[in-house]
């Protein structure tokens, strides 16, 4: 059974309101990882302490960075099902974690947080790995792309 929607909204909505998407059917996820030219951020977040503490406040920071993905999608495990079903279907060989963040570059996996990379850390940790991920793979926002 998911996850109430009262329970869950503030924390949808700390990702959705720093421009992150919400994914919430497979096909929004599949769509958004086929087509999005470019770097894809997929983010899947969680009811979890880390996720609360650690995972959200990294992201948020991270994408304060000059160097950012094209796009950022989120789904919920819990209460997405589907569609965070979909989106684990592309993180492989990595198993599946709530919360988990994902890269992608032109629909391909490039970089993975899997949750023992997250729940031990700070936001502060978490946001610099993630930094120096898109330092890596994205383009600095408002750069033309080659």
């Amino acid at each position: 059974m998911p996850y109430s929607e009262i329970l869950i909204k503030p924390m949808r909505e700390d990702l959705t309101r720093i421009g992150v998407e919400e994914t919430r059917t497979p096909e929004q996820v599949e769509e958004a990882i086929n087509n999005t030219k470019g770097t894809l951020l997929v983010v899947v977040n969680s009811v979890c302490g880390c996720a609360a503490g650690k995972a959200r406040p990294g992201i948020a920071m991270a994408l304060q960075n000059a160097a950012r993905p094209d796009r950022a999608i989120t789904v919920f495990a819990g209460a997405d099902i589907e569609a965070t079903a979909k989106a684990r279907e592309h993180f492989a060989p990595y198993p599946p974690s709530s919360p988990q963040i994902g890269l992608f570059k032109d629909g391909q996996l490039v970089f993975m947080l899997e949750r023992h990379q997250i729940e031990n850390r700070f936001a502060e940790q978490i946001a610099q790995e993630l930094t120096q991920a898109f330092e890596r793979f994205c383009t600095p926002a408002g750069a033309a792309t080659a």
